[in-house]
């Protein structure tokens, strides 16, 4: 199954955590607290852990699903709620 994983840096990381899920959370299935979450996209998992200063997104695929485009779309959602704060930096990791 191939994965990424991004360490985000941003005090935001739990408000923004909280807004991806619960704007997801109309078309998929979601679990989130302020420090996890969980959305269940149709090509894999993403997950997510934030700290005080850090959001870590780990993406998952499963089946043929493309994890650039996974990363992307993550990404992309993201920086549309911290427009405020400025471009936030990814820089995806594969996992083992």
């Amino acid at each position: 199954m191939p994965a990424s994983r991004a360490v985000v840096p941003t005090a935001s990381a739990s408000r923004y955590l909280q807004q991806l899920c619960k704007h997801w959370g109309h078309k998929f299935e979601v679990s989130f607290d302020p420090t996890a979450g969980k959305v269940a996209l149709p090509s894999g998992p993403v997950e997510l852990a934030a700290s005080d200063t850090v959001l870590e997104v780990t993406c998952r695929i499963e089946g043929e699903g493309d994890l650039p485009r996974m990363q992307q779309v993550v990404a992309d959602h993201l920086n549309r709620f911290a427009h405020r704060e400025g471009e936030l930096q990814f820089d995806w990791q594969p996992l083992a």
